[in-house]
C-alpha cells in the first residue's frame, strides 16, 4: 500500500528525477560542462552556468552526516511524531534528505552506511516512488 506523502516538487527537470525513481534509479543531473553534480535539481550549473546535464546513475550508498526528529506535527496527521529524517552524503558527493527506512533515530551513529530503497508513495499529484535510506 502507498504511503502518503507531502506533494513533490514537479516541473522541468523534477519530472526527470520522479521517472527515474519511478524505475528504481537513484539519477542526479551531472554537468555536460564542468562535471558539478547539483542536487535539487537545476535549470543551470551553479557553477559554470551551463544549461545541458546528463542524468547519472548513482550507487544510492552513502552515509549518514546529521539527522533530526520533528516532535511538531508539522503534515497534521500524515506522520506519527517524532518523525525522523536523516541527511545522507551520497558516495558521489551530493547531500540528500531523506528518511530511515527501517530504523529509527535511536539507532543512528554518524557516518552509519546507508542505500537507497524506493517504496510506493502517492501525494496529490499522483502515485510514485520514493527514496528513502536503509542501514547497508
Amino acid at each position: 500500500m502507498a504511503q502518503t506523502r507531502p506533494d513533490r516538487t514537479l516541473g522541468p527537470q523534477h519530472d526527470d528525477f520522479w521517472g527515474w525513481c519511478d524505475k528504481d534509479e537513484l539519477r542526479l543531473q551531472r554537468c555536460d560542462n564542468c562535471g558539478y553534480m547539483p542536487w535539487p535539481v537545476v535549470q543551470a550549473c551553479e557553477q559554470c552556468g551551463e544549461a545541458r546535464f546528463a542524468w547519472e546513475k548513482l550507487s544510492g550508498r552513502g552515509r549518514i552526516l546529521s539527522w533530526c526528529s520533528f516532535e511538531h506535527d508539522y503534515y497534521r496527521g500524515l506522520f506519527a511524531v517524532p518523525h525522523d529524517t536523516i541527511l545522507v552524503e551520497l558516495d558521489e558527493g551530493p547531500l540528500f534528505v531523506s528518511n530511515p527506512d527501517g530504523f529509527a533515530r535511536d539507532d543512528i551513529v554518524p557516518g552509519m552506511a546507508v542505500a537507497v530503497r524506493f517504496i510506493d508513495a502517492k501525494d496529490r499529484a499522483g502515485p510514485f516512488r520514493l527514496p528513502l535510506f536503509a542501514n547497508e
